[in-house]
């Protein structure tokens, strides 16, 4: 009940402005449906009258930014709020939340549903959405985090890649591709506040620095050398040699960047590679290459992250909700959209038969190992050179984190802009750490 009134209370700071977006759908054949405005979601809205020619089943859909997505969503089906019949959550709310018996198991749903082939979803990928070895979310997409980067910049300017660089490394690249008179920036990394904006890459890299958000005992740990260190390196790399305005921009500022040529590297989510070399949105189809996630005290470290769709447990119509589900998550979803749109625009890093698609093969040449190879890698084992008492590589999988991790990306975001040094941003945020801390202290 603790860690249920603290999400609640998260989320009530974060969903102001958000109210009003979606609507109470309007009988049994309308679903209303919560999702992330990222490109291929977008796409599964475009095809989504063909589903509704299908079935008869109307759509209404609640396409937010993903910070007000979020928020909106977990505040719904945290408080029984009853708007959405369909939601699109992640891996790290699904297991919490089936814990909490806010959302449908799926389980039989899959079972009675003929062809569907849950078996064909990723291992990693398929756990990460389940609770006591039962799904309640299934993955829409999936990703690791790499690294893109403009081979013929590299070429021009004569250097190598590494098959594994290390930050450091792509420091000094970023400093040699900085071009500011050509308005390309010599790397591209999310500033923009939220937990899973800015938190995500950083907290990356933080790992690999041997940083901990908390040690096995609750002790919060922001203001150690390793997470110091790891945020001076972020902020430093971004302010000498990232991207105007760096303290606003997330995965779609930088996405946009990369693509119309103002960036010569990017790091971050491997879903990132399908729109590089979309032609319909790149100005640099195969111009790049992709590097694993960079190093520097581990063997990996990239995150694992899946969008993934769920039934909150107060949906009216499940049976409906289910049907728009399987659509959308489906072996045939995926050639649907491989030929009306391209392959390079298909849902990766979910299901293994979509990497056995010939025209799919052929599209996603250049990324389809790293992306494979990155989810494969992202386990705490390979990621953190330190034990720590939670789930999650990119996020640290408790209640609590929504607001902390929020707080402290404000805090990033703030050094990133130079309203405040990283000493006292880290200080700031340690506190904030320790008061979550304590509390686990208290239940141990």
């Amino acid at each position: 009940m603790r860690k249920v009134l603290t999400l609640l209370a998260a989320t009530s700071l974060l969903v102001t402005g958000c109210a009003g977006a979606g609507s109470i759908g309007q009988g049994a054949s309308t679903l209303v449906i919560a999702i992330v405005s990222n490109p291929q979601m977008k796409d599964a809205i475009s095809l989504a009258p063909e589903f509704e020619k299908a079935t008869g089943i109307n759509l209404k859909f609640v396409s937010l930014p993903e910070n007000q997505a979020r928020a909106k969503i977990t505040a719904s089906t945290a408080t029984e709020g009853g708007e959405f019949d369909v939601v699109m959550i992640s891996n790290y709310e699904a297991p919490q939340w089936a814990a909490n018996g806010w959302l449908e198991n799926l389980e039989p749903h899959m079972a009675a549903t003929p062809g569907y082939d849950e078996g064909d979803f990723i291992p990693s990928i398929r756990q990460s959405l389940s609770y006591r070895n039962q799904m309640y979310a299934v993955p829409f997409y999936g990703e690791s985090s790499f690294l893109a980067y403009r081979k013929d910049l590299f070429e021009k300017a004569g250097l190598t890649m590494p098959a594994k660089p290390t930050w450091q490394q792509i420091a000094d690249f970023a400093a040699k591709l900085d071009d500011k008179a050509a308005g390309v920036a010599g790397i591209c990394l999310r500033g923009k506040p939220g937990w899973g904006e800015s938190l995500a890459p950083f907290t990356t890299v933080a790992n690999t620095f041997g940083a901990q958000w908390f040690d096995k005992d609750w002790n919060a740990k922001l203001t150690s050398p390793e997470f110091t260190a790891a945020a001076n390196f972020y902020v430093d790399l971004i302010r000498e040699h990232g991207e105007v305005g760096a303290s606003s921009a997330g995965f779609s500022e930088c996405g946009t960047r990369y693509t119309q040529g103002q960036a010569a590297m990017w790091y971050d989510a491997t879903v990132m590679a399908g729109t590089n070399e979309d032609p319909s949105s790149s100005k640099i189809v195969g111009k790049s290459g992709y590097a694993p996630a960079p190093v520097v005290k581990t063997r990996a470290s990239g995150w694992l992250y899946t969008w993934a769709l769920g039934i909150p447990k107060v949906a009216k119509d499940k049976d409906a909700a289910w049907k728009f589900m399987a659509w959308m998550t489906d072996k045939a979803y995926v050639q649907k959209v491989g030929h009306t749109y391209g392959w390079n625009r298909v849902p990766p890093g979910v299901r293994q038969s979509t990497y056995a698609i010939p025209e799919y093969a052929k599209a996603a040449a250049a990324y389809a190992k790293p992306t494979l190879d990155g989810i494969a890698d992202a386990n705490q084992q390979k990621v953190m050179a330190n034990p720590v008492p939670y789930p999650g590589i990119q996020f640290v999988g408790i209640p609590e984190f929504q607001d902390l991790g929020t707080r402290v990306s404000q805090q990033l975001s703030a050094a990133i802009a130079g309203r405040e040094s990283v000493e006292d941003a880290l200080k700031q945020s340690q506190g904030y750490a320790q008061t979550v801390g304590d509390s686990y202290k208290a239940v141990q």
